[in-house]
C-alpha cells in the first residue's frame, strides 16, 4: 500500500481525537466555563451539525481545486479550529471553534476516499479507505483515552493544545506524501455534482449507512451504564473493556476493506446482518461478565467492517461525477446516524424499556437497512440495464 494512505490516516486520527475526546472532558469544561453538564454536552451536538453543514459547503466550494490542496487546507482549518478551543474564553466561542473544526471533517474523510481509491489498483480500493479509516480507530483505542488523562490532569485546554500539535504534524506529512496530482478534480460542474444526489440509489446508500450507525450508537452511546448496572463491573474497569471495543474496530475495519474488495455487495449485505446479530445477542450476553466482554470486542469489529464497504459502495453509485461531494455526504450520514443513535437510545430508556432493552432494539435498525439496500442494489442494477431511462 502506497505510503500517502498513512498520511490520510494521520488526519484521520486527529479529526478522530478531537470529535470524541470532549466526551470525557464534559464535567471539566462544565466547571471552567461555569455552564450545566446538558450544556456542556452540546459541545457533542454542536460538533456533528458541523460535520453535517460542512460536507456539502466545504465539498462544493473545493470542488475545482486539486484534491492534495484541499487536504492540506481541512487540515489548517481543523488545526485552527483546535487552537481556537484551546484559547476560547468562554462557552460561547468554545462552541463556534467546535463547528469549524467539525466543518473539515466530512469533506476529509469524503475527499481522503477518492483520493485513497486513486492511489491503488481496482482490487484494493476498498481497503485503501479502511487504511485511512484505520487512524479514526487508533484515535479511539490510544489518542482519546490519552486525551482524556492529559485533560483531566493538566487542565481540559491541554488536550486541545496537543489535538492542535497533531494538526501541524498531520498536515506535514500529507505535504510530504501525498502525491501532488493525486486524483485530480473531476471535470464537471455543481449542476451535475448536486444531480448525482438525486439518484435513487444513491440517496438508498446514504439511508443505508444512516441506519447501520444509528444501531451502532444507540447501544454504544449507552455501553458504559450496561456494563456497570446489567453485568456488574466496576466503573474502573469500563476503560479496559473499552480497549477491546477499540482492537475491534482496527480489526474489523480491515477486514471489511478486504472482503470488500473481493466481494463488495456481499459484504454490504452481510455486514449490515452480522452487526444486527451480534448487537441482539449483546442483550443476552451483558448478563455474563465474560461473554459481556467478548460482546463488547465483537461490536467494535462489526460496527467499523461496515465502514469500508459502504463508503466504497456509495463511491461506486456517484459513478465518477459529484464523487467527493457523495462520500462527504456518506461521511455525514454516519454522523448523523450517531446522533439520531444516541436519541433513539435514551428515548427506549427513558420510556419503560429500560437500559437492557437498549441492545436489542438497536438491532432492529441495522436489520431494516437490509432491505434497503437490496432496494438499492435493484435500482442500480435497473440503471444499468437502461442508463438513459435512468437520467
Amino acid at each position: 500500500m502506497p505510503v500517502a494512505l498513512y498520511a490520510l490516516a494521520a488526519g484521520a486520527f486527529g479529526i478522530g481525537v478531537t470529535e470524541f475526546v470532549i466526551m470525557g472532558l464534559l464535567l471539566d469544561v462544565g466547571a471552567d466555563l461555569g455552564v450545566s453538564l446538558s450544556a456542556a454536552g452540546l459541545l457533542i451536538s454542536g460538533y456533528a451539525l458541523g460535520v453535517v453543514v460542512g460536507a456539502p459547503v466545504l465539498t462544493i466550494l473545493t470542488a475545482r481545486w486539486p484534491r492534495k490542496a484541499v487536504l492540506l487546507g481541512l487540515m489548517a482549518v481543523f488545526t485552527l479550529g483546535n487552537l481556537a478551543c484551546a484559547l476560547a474564553p468562554d462557552y460561547e466561542l468554545l462552541m463556534a471553534a467546535r463547528v469549524l473544526t467539525a466543518f473539515a471533517h466530512a469533506t476529509f474523510f469524503g475527499v481522503g476516499s477518492v483520493v485513497a481509491t486513486g492511489l491503488v489498483p481496482a482490487n484494493k480500493k476498498a481497503s485503501a479507505i479502511a487504511i485511512m479509516f484505520t487512524g479514526l480507530t487508533v484515535a479511539n483505542i490510544l489518542g482519546v483515552p490519552f486525551g482524556t488523562w492529559l485533560g483531566q490532569h493538566y487542565g481540559w485546554r491541554s488536550t486541545f493544545w496537543a489535538v492542535t500539535l497533531v494538526g501541524v504534524l498531520a498536515f506535514a506529512v500529507i505535504a510530504l506524501l501525498v502525491p501532488a496530482n493525486a486524483a485530480k478534480p473531476e471535470a464537471s460542474n455543481l449542476k451535475k455534482d448536486l444531480a448525482v444526489l438525486t439518484r435513487a440509489p444513491l440517496l438508498l446508500g446514504l439511508l443505508t449507512t444512516v441506519l447501520s450507525w444509528v444501531g451502532v450508537f444507540a447501544a454504544f452511546t449507552y455501553i458504559a451504564p450496561m456494563l456497570t448496572k446489567i453485568t456488574g463491573f466496576a466503573e474502573s474497569a469500563v476503560s479496559p473493556i473499552l480497549l477491546v471495543f477499540g482492537a475491534g474496530l482496527v480489526v474489523g475495519n480491515l477486514a471489511g476493506g478486504r472482503l470488500a474488495d473481493r466481494w463488495l455487495v456481499p459484504t454490504v449485505y452481510g455486514s449490515l446482518v452480522v452487526l444486527a446479530v451480534v448487537l441482539g445477542a449483546l442483550t443476552f450476553a451483558l448478563h455474563n461478565a465474560i461473554a459481556a466482554v467478548i460482546f463488547v470486542g465483537l461490536l467494535g469489529a462489526v460496527a467499523f467492517a461496515t465502514v469500508a464497504p459502504l463508503q466504497m459502495w456509495v463511491l461506486e453509485k456517484a459513478q465518477g461525477a459529484g464523487q467527493s461531494l457523495a462520500s462527504s455526504f456518506n461521511i455525514a450520514a454516519f454522523n448523523l446516524g450517531n446522533a439520531i443513535g444516541a436519541w433513539l437510545g435514551g428515548v427506549v430508556i427513558d420510556h419503560g424499556l429500560g437500559l437492557g432493552a437498549v441492545p436489542w432494539v438497536a438491532a432492529l435498525v441495522p436489520l431494516a437497512a437490509v432491505p434497503v439496500a437490496w432496494w438499492a442494489g435493484r435500482l442500480e442494477a435497473g440503471r444499468a440495464l437502461n442508463p438513459a431511462a435512468a437520467e
